[in-house]
């Protein structure tokens, strides 16, 4: 497996004018901040948009965008399976906001969305703590729950990759109405 192409923050907010960014993440999370000219397609969506964004990579370089760097690393391996050329933002929107380059709000976001990672965090502690709990109160194969949760959570560290991440992604509102990514598709084509 390859490691895909990186950009930092400078990189990346010097060539912003001849990118075309992609960010991965949920649309909640892309509402409460996103690169400036960075469209929506989640993660889970990206097959249905490769015809898509095989041409644009054609007409110039693709930069996929996450929170951290690793949903779009993961992406970039995926649009390389089919060929189609992308580098990720090294840190992700983490790395671009600490390194003073501004974040663009979807406009009428005015609730606060909790990112993946945090939905992620809350769902393990979540797990772990009724396992405990049921376990100590009924029976003791509840703690099974716990540790489940904790092989898990190695497996996602040795793996880059969370199957949590990729389940609580198909709740509804971390998915994209289908007129919001028919709507951005459009906007990908007419760039």
């Amino acid at each position: 497996m390859t490691t895909p192409t990186t950009l930092t923050p400078g990189e990346a907010r010097a060539r912003l004018n001849e990118l075309t960014v992609i960010d991965v993440r949920t649309p909640g999370e892309y509402a409460a901040g996103h690169v400036p000219g960075a469209l929506n397609i989640p993660l889970d969506r990206i097959q249905r948009a490769l015809a898509d964004l095989r041409r644009a990579a054609e007409h110039g370089d693709l930069l996929l965008v996450c929170a951290s760097g690793a949903r779009s690393e993961n992406a970039c391996r995926l649009l390389a399976d089919h060929r189609i050329p992308a580098a990720s933002l090294s840190g992700g929107t983490g790395a671009w906001a600490a390194g003073g380059h501004e974040l663009h709000r979807a406009q009428g976001a005015t609730r606060a969305t909790w990112g993946m990672e945090r939905q992620v965090r809350f769902t393990a502690g979540t797990v772990v703590l009724l396992g405990l709990l049921l376990g100590v109160l009924l029976h003791p194969a509840f703690q099974i729950l716990a540790a489940g949760i904790a092989a898990g959570l190695v497996f996602s560290a040795l793996t880059n990759t969370c199957g949590m991440a990729a389940m609580l992604a198909k709740l509804p509102h971390n998915r994209p109405r289908t007129a919001d990514l028919d709507h951005t598709l459009a906007e990908l084509r007419a760039r």
